[in-house]
């Protein structure tokens, strides 16, 4: 029984990449938390899938996809939701601009105004070089090859000293239930103390975001002020926005 239990897991799991506690309680009612647990320790240690808090992944879906694939994926989504960024925006406004390409997509398309940006981005900073009005400041602190950021505490300690306007943070994966995500414990870091410091904060969440989750949630929806996505969400998403107060673009 517990054989037959566990392959149902591990065929969810290869299916769907990742999934809550929440949703496997769903797909076996019969069983206990605390034998859903047990299972999910077995699967684990037999190198299946990858426990977090909250849920589970498959071991082919353990981080962040690369920079240079996500570059590729769905680019007209990226520049709507860049035009929809680009309208929150405010001449001599403190901006910063988390890594990732939806934001590399707004530094793409921003027009030439005294603005003054901070970036977790080399190729952000690289590509505001092309304007002449902004003053822009690159973050100090360990390279991510993976998401081409920087992180770590010379970077949590640089931003500590800097007063943000508008925050816009990318998003690896999110849910519901879960809240917002990302694939390392620094990145999650640097993004929640972005949230805190920042007056207003906006999430860039791709409509490929929602078929993800991470192991590292930074936020849920009532920690943030607006929500900009490429496609109208689901109800569930909807209805958590209307509960507290966040505004979906």
């Amino acid at each position: 029984m517990n054989r037959i239990r566990r392959e149902r897991i591990k065929e969810y799991i290869d299916n769907k990449n990742v999934a809550t506690i929440k949703e496997l309680q769903q797909l076996l009612p019969d069983i206990s938390l605390m034998t859903l647990h047990r299972d999910l320790d077995a699967l684990e240690k037999q190198g299946v899938l990858a426990k977090y808090r909250g849920g589970v992944k498959s071991v082919h879906q353990l981080g962040d996809v690369e920079f240079n694939v996500r570059l590729r994926d769905n680019n007209a989504g990226k520049l709507c939701m860049a035009q929809k960024a680009l309208s929150l925006l405010q001449p001599h406004n403190s901006v910063f601009l988390d890594a990732g390409t939806s934001n590399l997509f707004i530094a793409k398309n921003l027009p030439d105004i005294n603005l003054n940006i901070v970036t977790t981005s080399p190729g952000i900073a690289l590509e505001l070089c092309r304007l002449n009005k902004p003053m822009v400041t690159m973050c100090c602190g360990a390279l991510n090859r993976n998401n081409q950021s920087v992180c770590g505490q010379n970077t949590l300690e640089m931003l500590k000293n800097i007063n943000i306007d508008i925050a816009f943070i990318g998003v690896s994966g999110c849910s519901a239930d879960v809240g917002f995500t990302c694939g390392t414990e620094a990145d999650m870091l640097v993004k929640k103390l972005v949230i805190e410091k920042a007056r207003t904060s906006v999430l860039m969440c791709g409509n490929e975001k929602l078929k993800r989750l991470m192991p590292y949630t930074f936020a849920t929806m009532k920690d943030v002020d607006y929500v900009i996505t490429d496609k109208p969400l689901s109800e569930d998403y909807q209805k958590a926005a209307m509960e507290n107060g966040t505004i979906l673009l």
